[in-house]
């Protein structure tokens, strides 16, 4: 039986992420996994803090009745009501539980969101580079993506961004710190960006702005994450425990939306009532209950900054122009040739995985995943030497 003529064209634009993870299994199998320099997915290597595994251990093996049931589709509410406590300490807004759903990480959430505000045919306008999933999340509640480039330092560009809305446009999504470049948009360039939302709702038009902060706590040299509901009333902010507290395979996140949002029962009912509809009918039981008390924790931050200062030192040793990333635990440097795909299949001939920036609407550029062990790094180096030398010299 046919599969839908839809999902048959996604498939062929999926994501190179995937496609470049399969060829490093392929290269794994072939001569080793200690001999493949994987960069190509953001899996983090980095395991969960001891104390949340006791934590884990502790309500897993619990007598309680009812530990493994059906809780109300916005998730248990001692849980929201941990959220809110430290979405109110950060913000300084009054946060409650009701401002919380638990998702299914922040994929699930966003596709909360999407499904709880579009309209067939509505706009989310996404800065570019960006990560492509974000198009499907889009396009399953019959949204369009509205690509918008940023700046040469990948920091947005608000004159832009101002061309690119029209009468169309729903929300502006926002991911910082960011997939694939690394960059934390910064107080200014978001306070010029509320500024332009609130000249739109002056006009009767409101717009969201959707918050992806997947690596909120992933911030390098003492930066700060700017306050966003703060600076604009109509702010979501979706975020998940995948890469804070290692937990990428438990699916576990929340959607908080701001208490300045006018009418705000009316989307946080939309938004319990899509996670029930979209299938993810509640966040994972027991997960829900193991991250409530760790709201304040992460891994070790400085593991990655390490990581990130000695990925960027080898590229830039090896001749790459690379803008140094701020958070998260990418780099997206610009390949020494036009064509970002030759120079990665390039680049698999010396058994290191990376993925082409066309895969995030930016060729020319290439990113790496550097959210693995040093050794793979260090093991990088004579690589990415080699392979920039004799690329810049036009070899193949």
């Amino acid at each position: 039986m046919p599969i839908s003529k839809n999902i048959s064209t996604l498939m062929k634009n999926s994501s190179w992420i995937r496609a470049m993870f399969e060829e490093g299994e392929e290269l794994k199998k072939k001569f080793g996994t200690d001999n493949v320099c994987d960069f190509s997915l953001g899996n983090p290597i980095t395991e969960p803090p001891e104390a949340l595994k006791n934590e884990l251990i502790k309500v897993a093996s619990s007598d309680a009745q009812g530990m493994h049931r059906y809780m109300t589709n916005s998730g248990y509410d001692n849980v929201r009501e941990e959220v809110a406590q430290y979405q109110r300490e950060i913000t300084g807004l009054p946060y409650t539980r009701d401002h919380i759903v638990m998702t299914v990480g922040a994929a699930g959430g966003l596709n909360v969101i999407f499904k709880s505000i579009l309209d067939p045919g509505d706009e989310v306008i996404v800065p570019s580079p960006f990560f492509v999933e974000f198009m499907f999340y889009i396009g399953n509640h019959n949204g369009i993506i509205k690509l918008v480039d940023t700046k040469d330092d990948f920091h947005l560009d608000i004159d832009k961004i101002k061309a690119a809305i029209s009468r169309k446009t729903k929300a502006i999504l926002i991911n910082s710190p960011h997939n694939p470049t690394g960059v934390v948009y910064n107080e200014a360039e978001l306070l010029e960006l509320a500024d332009l939302l609130h000249e739109r709702s002056k006009k009767g038009q409101r717009i969201y702005i959707v918050a992806d902060e997947a690596y909120k706590k992933i911030i390098y040299n003492g930066i700060k994450l700017p306050n966003l509901p703060n600076m604009y009333e109509d702010t979501v902010n979706v975020t998940c425990h995948s890469k804070d507290l290692g937990l990428a395979g438990e699916r576990i996140g929340y959607i908080a939306i701001s208490p300045r949002i006018k009418n705000v029962r009316s989307l946080i009912d939309a938004a319990i009532f899509a996670n029930r509809i979209l299938g993810f009918i509640n966040a994972p039981a027991l997960m829900q209950r193991v991250v409530a008390k760790f709201q304040h924790n992460s891994v070790d931050i400085m593991e990655y900054q390490k990581k990130r200062d000695a990925i960027y030192n080898i590229l830039v040793e090896s001749g790459f122009e690379v803008i140094k990333p701020e958070g998260a635990f990418y780099i997206f440097p610009k390949s020494p040739i036009p064509d970002d795909i030759q120079f990665v299949k390039t680049m698999l001939q010396h058994r290191i995985l990376t993925v082409p920036g066309v895969g995030f609407g930016k060729s020319g550029y290439f990113r790496l995943a550097y959210c693995v062990t040093m050794d793979i790094i260090e093991k990088s180096r004579p690589h990415f030497k080699e392979v920039g030398e004799l690329l810049r010299k036009g070899q193949k």
